[in-house]
């Protein structure tokens, strides 16, 4: 195919620093003549980036990986749980970061200051990587400090730090904070795996944060009499099965 006939990438740039942004810019000009390219957005956050990419179609991602509230790689996470997920090529000062970045599966890391060659290279590496490569993996060692909600065509991102339980249903879990309660597509397991120091499982299909246990009462669990745990935000109790009833004496 040649160059004219290419479809042109779509990318967005996301970086917190204007500086770095306008100088990505410049060089994905430089790359334009060799490399068909259309600047779809810029973010200046993790969060701004997933606004976007939940409302524009978008080929690549230049992200940056030191940014505030939600860094690069736990953006790139979130990345991965879109439908149709863009390549990310990763952008940073720091290349103590190279090895979390291809644990994700990243399609390239560039080290600042960046060079138009480099940047080519990676964009091309990009468009010829296969769909499944494109879409990134989670990294096991490294747990997240939000929960992608995908509702109504957006990304709602939900503090790990705010949820009070995590409650499996049918193929779902329930994500209980003080103010709603919302639904994501993913393993009770593996998230007790992830977040494991923070929470505490009271039953088989529920993780409760250690920080919203006010405390355990004599109540019904399972049909029997046994233990319920209080939860301080909202007064509900939740039953704790028989096989997980030393929870109880771990908060003694």
């Amino acid at each position: 195919m040649s160059l004219a006939d290419q479809a042109a990438a779509r990318i967005l740039i996301a970086d917190d620093e204007a500086p770095a942004r306008s100088r990505l810019r410049d060089l994905l000009d430089d790359c334009r003549p060799r490399f068909p390219l259309a600047i779809v957005d810029e973010a200046r956050s993790g969060r701004e980036a997933l606004d976007i990419l939940a409302r524009e179609k978008v080929d690549i991602v230049l992200l940056d990986i030191r940014m505030p509230e939600m860094d690069g790689i736990e953006t790139a996470r979130h990345i991965a749980t879109l439908p149709e997920a863009p390549a990310v090529i990763f952008t940073t000062a720091f290349d103590a970061y190279a090895l979390k970045a291809f644990e994700v599966n990243a399609i390239d890391y560039l080290v600042k200051p960046i060079r138009a060659e480099r940047l080519l290279a990676a964009l091309t590496k990009a468009r010829a990587a296969q769909p499944g490569r494109a879409a990134l993996e989670a990294a096991a060692n490294r747990a997240r400090r939000h929960l992608a909600v995908h509702e109504r065509g957006r990304i709602h991102l939900v503090s790990v730090a705010d949820i009070l339980y995590l409650r499996a249903e049918l193929k779902y879990v329930t994500v209980r904070t003080a103010a709603k309660e919302h639904l994501v597509e993913e393993s009770l397991t593996k998230l007790e795996e992830e977040f494991g120091e923070a929470f505490v499982r009271i039953h088989r299909n529920c993780l409760v944060a250690r920080a919203a246990v006010g405390g355990f009462e004599r109540g019904e669990s399972d049909g029997e009499a046994g233990w319920v745990v209080l939860i301080a935000a909202t007064g509900e109790r939740l039953p704790v099965s028989r096989r997980q009833q030393h929870v109880v004496k771990e908060f003694g």
